[in-house]
């Protein structure tokens, strides 16, 4: 009886468990693949990471493609949303308020563009004789910190939408020949043009917002494509939208590749006893320096791992070089003060000409 008793129990706890699951909904952190305490930036990344390995036309031959591809949406749309978020974190996927919901592929297309990312190959390879628009290049200004720890940016855009219109219109059209018997082995020939008939289109104005991410160690030029984004055509496809990364200026740093440079001016003080201070990084995170020895006005330190992530491989960063200035008083010595610094430098006249662009 006792046996019966806990085999009733365990098939009682695991039915309630059951229903546990089933009721309590998705879980849309799993899903993303983040913590419940991610930022927005880390669920976006997290969500344009996933969204390309999890597209349906990447996976034709998995039959829950669609489901998952459908889960990630669901799961973006809502810890994206502060409310939304709220709302779940307290009650779970059943106590989100009725509303409306996004379509995926909204949003999906906010991070790629009306066509998303051309899974199958990409524009050069399409029909030629489809006409396109022209594509639009727009240069994105971004700070160092965004390049140093990345970023995702919202661009708002007015979008020409073609939608139908009463009436019909020309289209398709193109030259052909024609040709005319004038009589008896006589013919003659013509170029004419010859057009199809088509619904009435319009052009309106429909607002976007597209995300474009700053990805770690983004280089100046870089573009970011979204495709079908660009200027509508009538008869065919609209061309691209393309983001041009410039990097703006820092008034402390200095980019070169994947280094940063930066200079600091110490006093002479400093320069002869040594010194020591931290140096704030575009995170905020401090650099610290100490120097024990002289350093002479140019001299330079070099901190590997301080520069800026690696395009490429974000694990492996440049070096921060620092380059120190030293300021000499301002006020004038006087003789006492001249003959205490001969006694205590205890240093003879170096008075050497040379050729120092030539490092001789």
């Amino acid at each position: 009886m006792a046996a019966k008793g806990m085999n009733l129990c365990s098939v009682c706890c695991l039915l309630l468990y059951v229903i546990a699951a089933v009721f309590a909904g998705r879980d849309f952190y799993k899903i993303l693949g983040v913590s419940k305490t991610a930022s927005i930036r880390d669920i976006k990344k997290a969500y344009r990471k996933l969204a390309l390995q999890l597209h349906p036309d990447r996976n034709p031959d998995d039959p829950k493609a669609q489901d998952k591809f459908a889960d990630l949406g669901a799961a973006y749309e809502v810890l994206s949303d502060e409310e939304k978020r709220k709302q779940y974190d307290a009650y779970g996927e059943d106590g989100l308020k009725e509303g409306h919901h996004s379509s995926h592929n909204d949003i999906f297309s906010s991070f790629f563009g009306d066509f998303g990312f051309m899974f199958g190959g990409n524009r050069q390879q399409q029909d030629r004789n489809i006409p396109r628009g022209n594509d639009i290049i727009l240069d994105l200004e971004v700070t160092l910190e965004e390049v140093y720890s990345g970023n995702f940016v919202e661009v708002v855009r007015n979008k020409p939408v073609a939608k139908e219109a009463p009436g019909k219109r020309k289209c398709n059209c193109r030259q052909e020949m024609r040709t005319t018997q004038l009589g008896p082995g006589r013919f003659q020939m013509t170029q004419e043009m010859v057009c199809d008939e088509c619904p009435n289109v319009k052009l309106v104005n429909e607002e976007r917002t597209l995300e474009v991410e700053i990805e770690q160690g983004v280089r100046d030029e870089m573009e970011y494509p979204f495709i079908g984004e660009g200027e509508p055509h009538i008869d065919g496809e609209p061309g691209d939208l393309r983001f041009r990364i410039k990097v703006l200026k820092h008034p402390v740093f200095e980019r070169r590749g994947d280094d940063l440079y930066t200079n600091v001016t110490i006093s002479l003080v400093e320069a002869l006893v040594g010194f020591e201070m931290d140096i704030a990084h575009l995170d905020g995170h401090k650099v610290h320096i100490v120097r024990d020895k002289i350093t002479k006005p140019g001299a330079r330190m070099w901190k590997k791992g301080e520069g800026l992530p690696n395009f490429d491989n974000i694990n492996i960063r440049g070096s921060l070089i620092i380059t120190f200035d030293v300021e000499f008083p301002q006020s004038q010595l006087d003789e006492q003060q001249k003959d205490g610094i001969r006694s205590l430098l205890k240093q003879g006249s170096v008075q050497k000409v040379y050729n120092g662009l030539q490092g001789y």
